[in-house]
């Protein structure tokens, strides 16, 4: 810190600074990709708003690069930075729900495995990610695509407020009716207008529903792919249902000869009528042989978070992602030559369905601008062992390779990596001039760079 007088910050603070002097410092600067090693000034343990403020203060004025964490899943690890001060949201993860008003507000530590477990005690949940263990902070800040989406729309289309602490340390809250023009932004702009401390969505009726995870071997990828892109196309939009290649997982209803193969799925829900659950079902398993499936009802969380026990933190990570305005045969043939290569049973490469509710957004009304593609496919390449950095880097980038001749453009900021700034402009499209404008108003001095960074005119 060079002489930089964090005690006067620990005496501002009613939560903990952990500083590297402290035992407890090499934990608090992990994130959940263990490739990532920062080494920040502080960590601020936040027990309250209050301390936010006193956090960002103190960084403007001390020329500190600011880090925010919410649920810590940013695959570039953009909780932590070297030499920063890092605000930790992990002890706020309260959710309040409103059943009647069919509302809830977070903190935004909390991950969608917490909010789940608390709207599902009323029977209702909004469109919330594939991982459990994902914060519902960065991913609603950055679009949100989930189970619900074609039902719901987006995360960030289900927010009705958020309250803010932006770079000068104002508390602000956001929405329809309140400072509209960072409410604009902050759905699907990311954390580049400041800290937010709590989120307020709106909620839905679903509470048990029809779900699958059907497994193929790969040579029956080519069959399963365009029959989903043909059925996707026409499907209810209660039908929340993606493609997926990954290495056969060591899970009870795939026999063990499959574990550790390179295996297609599909992997969704039905939440219509249930009476109809079976049959929504039943073309999936009869258009391929299959060699394992979990069919049923099920509780909405234990969907959302039943990839959860496959990817605990602390494994090396790098991802990809492109748009796909559609699943044509170029796009399926390059997922097919590298989707046989997946290099790990944590690795995912899942092709989600962006359409229904999402498309009946404006690409205006909201920061995230494509509302005009039907699906946004990630290449989530995660894996243990260090010494495999080089090749599993090598192969998602050339599999983003692939994928571009078919694509739109842009790609869905939450499924960037740390080199992706160079599609920045790209990714927001028409967009990106008001986002510096907005950027310009709350963040002229760029405090909040840590991120997929949109630049300031006046910095």
């Amino acid at each position: 810190m060079n002489g930089t007088p964090l005690d006067g910050l620990r005496e501002q603070l009613r939560g903990q600074l952990i500083t590297p002097s402290d035992p407890e410092y090499d934990a608090a600067r992990t994130v959940y990709n263990g490739m990532i090693d920062k080494h920040p000034a502080g960590v601020v343990r936040v027990a309250q708003v209050a301390d936010v403020i006193a956090g960002v203060n103190f960084a403007r004025d001390h020329s500190l690069p600011l880090a925010i964490r919410g649920g810590g899943h940013s695959a570039p690890g953009f909780g932590t930075w070297d030499d920063a001060l890092v605000i930790d949201f992990v002890d706020r993860t309260g959710v309040r729900v409103d059943p009647e008003a069919r509302t809830a507000r977070a903190e935004a530590g909390t991950t969608w495995a917490d909010f789940n477990h608390a709207t599902h005690a009323f029977g209702l949940a909004t469109t919330g990610g594939i991982v459990g263990s994902t914060g519902i902070s960065g991913l609603t800040l950055g679009g949100g695509i989930g189970y619900l989406s074609r039902k719901y729309g987006l995360s960030c289309d289900n927010l009705l407020s958020a309250d803010v602490v932006t770079a000068d340390g104002r508390f602000l809250t956001a929405s329809d009716t309140q400072n509209e023009d960072l409410f604009w932004a902050l759905r699907g702009g990311g954390g580049n207008f400041g800290v937010v401390t709590s989120l307020e969505y709106r909620l839905h009726p679903v509470d048990m529903v029809h779900a699958a995870i059907i497994i193929y071997s790969i040579e029956h990828a080519e069959t399963v792919a365009r029959f989903y892109r043909d059925y996707i196309a026409s499907a209810p939009e209660e039908f929340g249902t993606f493609l997926g290649f990954h290495q056969g997982p060591p899970v009870p209803f795939l026999p063990e000869e499959w574990h550790g193969k390179p295996v297609c799925v599909i992997v969704g829900m039905w939440t219509g009528d249930p009476a109809e659950g079976e049959a929504r079902w039943q073309p999936f398993l009869d258009v391929a042989p299959v060699a394992g499936s979990l069919v049923g009802p099920m509780p909405y969380p234990a969907l959302n978070g039943a990839f959860d026990p496959l990817l605990p933190k602390g494994m090396q990570a790098y991802w990809k992602a492109n748009f796909l305005a559609e699943l044509n045969d170029g796009a399926i043939a390059a997922h097919l030559e590298y989707g046989s290569r997946v290099p790990s049973v944590q690795t995912s490469v899942h092709i989600y369905p962006i359409d229904g509710a999402v498309h009946r957004v404006g690409k205006t009304d909201t920061a995230f601008v494509n509302r005009d593609v039907n699906f946004a496919p990630v290449i989530a390449c995660m894996w243990d062992d260090p010494a495999d950095n080089a090749a599993n880097i090598a192969w998602v980038r050339s599999y983003s390779a692939a994928l571009r001749p078919y694509s739109a453009p842009g790609g869905y900021i939450n499924f960037m990596d740390g080199d992706d700034q160079d599609r920045i402009h790209e990714n927001y499209g028409v967009n990106y001039e008001r986002l510096v404008a907005i950027k310009n108003t709350y963040d002229p001095g760029n405090l909040f760079h840590v991120n997929q960074n949109i630049t300031p005119t006046t910095s």
